[in-house]
């Protein structure tokens, strides 16, 4: 078992990685329906919550049936930062979860995200600060460092965990590398092996099948897994790992009528939090995804994309589901 404050979670958990604007509340609850242990919301400004700026405040909505759930923020700004987690305390979610790691320009090159690992004394500071204004438990999400070259991540937690911090995901590629090249997860070994850091430790980066996902925990005796960008059309994920954890065999790829019915549940959730207009428009950017790797689909997915009216989409989808596609691929 792996436990954040009183938080209990399984004894491999499988976490969603916080990822602007694709995890919402219709994403979260397809993900929770596959499995996902512990979820995040998309980051949300700090300075936006306390400028009660409406785009940051929905961000803070949660539902019952997601717990648990985090709420993750980012900011540069201490004092801000510690605002902001009083508020988001208000919204009740499980935890709150700090960013340390989102490598954009816009926010890295501003001194938050994965730019406040640039200065260590004052990410130390800020995340104290959050911890002493909250009563939930606090964790970060973080990356190795900013570049090769200053890449003090076991100095990181240790400093987090001194502090109060209670479980940190780090994701095993620098800023520099934005999301290029390989994941090198043996730094996040490093810091898990450390007898000094007791507090659980989840790897992200690069975990996109079943097989991968164990060999992973196996090698580098991390407590659970967040994963992220693997689970964009493919919720199906956190089942397979669990399923492949539990007993060493593979499930098969979701057929086509099980995508479909997952896509209608994605739109009905996201016309329920949206409205029909945006629901519709947003949703355009996920079928490629929820299709990939399928064959004779391209057409089919152009006419979702061009389709005028719910009606159509689902005309569309009716459409698709009946193909007689019989051999599926995994993500």
């Amino acid at each position: 078992m792996v436990q954040i404050g009183d938080l209990k979670l399984s004894d491999f958990p499988l976490l969603l990685a916080p990822m602007e604007e694709v995890s919402d509340p219709p994403f979260r609850a397809i993900c929770k329906t596959y499995g996902a242990d512990l979820m995040y919301t998309e980051f949300i400004s700090s300075e936006g919550l306390t400028r009660n700026a409406n785009k940051s405040l929905k961000k803070l909505t949660i539902y019952e049936q997601e717990r648990p759930i985090g709420i993750q923020i980012f900011g540069e700004k201490i004092e801000v930062m510690r605002e902001a987690a009083a508020i988001v305390e208000q919204a009740q979610p499980t935890l709150l979860d700090i960013n340390y790691g989102c490598p954009v320009k816009q926010v890295a090159c501003r001194g938050a995200g994965a730019g406040i690992l640039l200065d260590l004394p004052k990410m130390q500071a800020m995340a104290a600060e959050i911890v002493k204004q909250v009563s939930i438990p606090v964790t970060v999400k973080t990356r190795l460092g900013w570049d090769h070259h200053s890449i003090k991540i076991v100095e990181v937690v240790q400093r987090l965990q001194d502090v109060g911090i209670q479980a940190v995901s780090i994701h095993g590629r620098t800023r520099q590398q934005m999301y290029k090249g390989i994941a090198d997860w043996s730094y996040i070994a490093a810091v898990k092996a450390h007898p000094g850091i007791h507090i659980p430790i989840f790897g992200n980066g690069d975990i996109d099948t079943p097989l991968k996902a164990i060999a992973y925990k196996e090698k580098y005796g991390v407590d659970g897994i967040m994963i992220g960008r693997a689970t964009i059309g493919y919720p199906w994920i956190f089942r397979e790992i669990k399923h492949y954890y539990a007993t060493g065999t593979l499930l098969p790829p979701p057929t086509l009528v099980e995508r479909v019915a997952t896509i209608q549940q994605h739109l009905s959730h996201a016309i329920q939090w949206k409205g029909m207009q945006t629901a519709m428009l947003e949703m355009r950017r996920h079928y490629s995804n929820y299709f990939k790797g399928i064959p004779y689909i391209k057409p089919y997915r152009a006419q979702l994309v061009e389709a005028s009216s719910y009606a159509a989409l689902c005309d569309v989808l009716e459409e698709i589901a009946a193909l007689p596609i019989t051999q599926m691929v995994a993500n």
